[in-house]
């Protein structure tokens, strides 16, 4: 009796197990390709145009995707400010990639924009309001009151208007 409930229970984990490792996204690994972009302070105008600024996203290289991802998808977030601080706050962009290459240069987008340059396209514009309202990408717009910056990168496989994560990583931006 013991050595049946043994195995049943063995048998469940190693279910439970299996369940739980194929259900998680394997992790990118997110690094800017140009070096003014450090994580520390947001480069100098690469703020919003409310404060001066005539900002972009950053240019970033994305390794360790997946096979079968097609896409990738950047939620740019303001981590101090709670109304932009998830699900691309600061706007939702995604970038077509070569499936199978392993790794991907994302360029510079365009702060204040709807026009994506080829290849890019807009998911989500910035949920900002008011003076801050802009379309698209919102550059880092806190008036230098030392907010921090990040952004959420997915490796996904695109379908349509749909789709899959397969992988995940972040990045912080900086500060601003």
């Amino acid at each position: 009796m013991k050595q049946n409930l043994r195995s049943a229970v063995a048998g469940a984990l190693a279910v439970l197990f299996a369940f739980t490792s194929a259900g998680q996204a394997a992790d990118l690994t997110v690094e800017f390709a140009d070096p003014a972009w450090t994580g520390g302070k947001i480069p100098s105008g690469q703020h919003c145009k409310k404060f001066g600024g005539n900002g972009a996203t950053p240019p970033l290289k994305v390794s360790g995707i997946p096979a079968e991802a097609n896409a990738i998808v950047v939620e740019f977030n303001d981590k101090s400010y709670q109304q932009l601080s998830y699900d691309g706050g600061h706007g939702k962009i995604g970038f077509h990639i070569t499936p199978g290459a392993g790794e991907a240069m994302l360029p510079a987008v365009p702060g204040g924009t709807s026009d994506m340059p080829d290849g890019v396209w807009l998911l989500k514009k910035n949920r900002a309001r008011g003076a801050w309202s802009s379309p698209g990408y919102l550059p880092p717009c806190s008036g230098g009151k030392n907010n921090k910056y990040a952004a959420e990168v997915y490796a996904v496989v695109k379908d349509g208007d749909n789709y899959d994560e397969v992988a995940e990583g972040e990045i912080t931006l900086g500060r601003y």
